[in-house]
């Protein structure tokens, strides 16, 4: 018999990264605003945006709430790079800028997983839109559960429990991977699943898995 009914994922980090997004900023403001910045000013501008998105985004849990804390994101952009443009107008430049791709060994994985007949989701803290940014990139699951939506982040137990109800499995059977294990192992864990982390830095800590190809060997085990 398996050892598990479904995989639960978490998405930035373990499914999905950011495309080139200090180049797409430069690239992004040129176009639309026609200003030309710096590499430097880039990556601060981008870097105290994603701080500001990573600290609200359990806000934007509908397209009312999801824009104004985009138009709180572009604001900051634009502060971080001394432009004097309304955030409405930066819109359109964070949106050019932020890109997403799944890593390369996402789709084997996924592929293996469902070889083995085992439902799938997303659980992962992030506003409203990612069952829309998973679908751009191709990412189809079971189930989605963001934590701007399910009213609560990781490592909130509830949100891996929302997961396992909406695939209706038993949490016993039930393996979650992601990056983080202050977030996702914590929570994951408080939840009676499993728990697999993915480290995807050069040296690897111990206890961890280095590519999500792994995984085929973990659910087999």
């Amino acid at each position: 018999m398996p050892r598990y009914d479904a995989v639960l994922l978490d998405a930035y980090g373990t499914l999905i990264e950011l495309d080139r997004p200090f180049e797409r900023l430069r690239s992004a403001v040129a176009k639309r605003l026609g200003e030309e910045i710096s590499p430097q000013d880039a990556r601060r501008a981008f870097t105290a945006e994603i701080s500001h998105y990573v600290a609200n985004c359990h806000r934007a849990r509908d397209a009312a709430t999801l824009r104004e804390v985009r138009l709180e994101c572009a604001g900051i952009v634009l502060e971080e790079l001394g432009l004097g443009y309304p955030a409405q107008d930066a819109l359109v430049v964070l949106a050019d800028a932020l890109r997403f791709r799944p890593f390369d060994d996402v789709e084997p994985a996924l592929a293996a997983i469902r070889e083995r007949g085992l439902a799938t989701a997303v659980v992962s803290n992030w506003d409203c839109s990612l069952p829309e940014a998973l679908d751009h990139v191709g990412l189809r699951f079971d189930a989605v559960v963001d934590s701007a939506t399910a009213g609560t982040p990781k490592p909130d137990p509830a949100m891996f429990r929302l997961a396992v109800q909406r695939l209706g499995v038993d949490p016993a059977r039930v393996l979650h991977v992601g990056d983080r294990d202050d977030t996702d192992g914590e929570g994951a864990r408080a939840a009676g699943l499993d728990v697999v982390i993915v480290d995807r830095s050069e040296s690897p800590a111990p206890g961890t898995i280095a590519s999500l190809t792994d995984l085929p060997g973990i659910l087999d085990e």
